[in-house]
């Protein structure tokens, strides 16, 4: 019978690599909340072709609500390898062998040592990121808004209607010109010449029209084109953004018409950031009317043309 002998037992040393699975990606959702309403006032936008009558008072108002922007989410999606580490099964793992060692003269110098028989080299996994992207460069993310201009307006002629409405004055149109411009640039909007916002007298025509209706409801004859007056005559001029009531200037309807969002559209046009060499403002502005309002109760028309 053959035996056969072995001089000790071997034990093999069995390596194990653990790579940990890559997180899930985490994303957030934002939140939106709307704005609120201007304060009331006698107001219409160029689209709507009538306007209801509410209960006469001394001051009649209509605005819209305002719009608020939606903030943008901000997601941020990360994932990564932990580095693995080398685990050893058994009774042990066998020691590393001296390095091996050449003379030469007497100096003595290190030889490279081969790698242990016993241990599998395996490289780290690549550490893989998933991130935002870069920021654009400055100029591009955040450009500069337009600057104040100076100027002025050409001014208007204070006519007077036939049964004795006052119309658009110098003041006025300066007033509303002024306040239009401001908006205009603290909005990032660039501003309109001050040369090309006018007087116009075919909306005063209309204003006058409306004011020398003889009812004693100031929302009687209201309105854009096809509004009745409550003595049946037709309507004259020409129509554009309305607003009006007590102690209104052209500063304060400049403000309402931004305030709501049908008229700002219409009357500031916030897509339209290049050149405004070619754009026109229209104004006019009437205070009293008949037959007993006083001259602090306004009607003001403005609109948007090519120039």
């Amino acid at each position: 019978m053959l035996r056969s002998l072995f001089s000790g037992a071997a034990i093999a040393a069995v390596i194990i690599v653990a790579i940990p699975a890559i997180p899930a990606a985490v994303t957030a959702v934002p939140s939106m909340e709307p704005g609120g309403a201007p304060s009331a006032s006698l107001i219409e936008a160029v689209e709507p072709a009538s306007v209801p009558t509410p209960t006469p008072s001394p001051t009649v108002m209509d605005a819209d609500a305002t719009d608020e922007p939606a903030a943008a989410p901000s997601t941020e999606d990360v994932a990564k390898d932990e580095p693995h580490e080398d685990a050893t099964d058994g009774a042990g793992a066998a020691p590393a062998p001296e390095p091996e060692r050449t003379s030469s003269g007497g100096a003595t110098s290190a030889a490279s040592a081969p790698a242990p028989a016993n241990r599998t080299v395996t490289e780290e996994s690549d550490v893989v990121y998933r991130a935002l992207p870069a920021p654009l460069p400055t100029e591009l993310a955040t450009p500069a808004c337009p600057a104040p201009i100076s100027g002025s307006t050409a001014g208007a002629p204070s006519a007077t209607s036939e049964l004795g409405v006052a119309g658009t004055t110098s003041e006025d149109l300066a007033s509303f010109a002024t306040r239009y411009n401001q908006i205009r640039v603290a909005n990032c909007l660039p501003p309109v010449p001050f040369g090309n916002i006018r007087y116009d007298s075919c909306m005063e025509q209309r204003l006058f029209w409306m004011a020398e209706d003889p009812s004693t409801d100031p929302m009687s004859a209201w309105g854009h084109i096809g509004s009745q007056r409550s003595d049946g005559v037709p309507s004259v001029g020409c129509d554009g953004n309305l607003a009006g009531g007590s102690g209104n200037t052209g500063a304060t309807v400049a403000d309402k018409w931004w305030a709501s969002s049908g008229h700002r559209a219409s009357l500031y046009k916030p897509g339209n950031t290049g050149s405004m060499a070619g754009t026109c403002i229209l104004f006019a502005m009437t205070h009293g009317g008949v037959p007993n309002e006083p001259y602090s109760f306004t009607r003001a028309a403005a609109r948007w043309v090519s120039c």
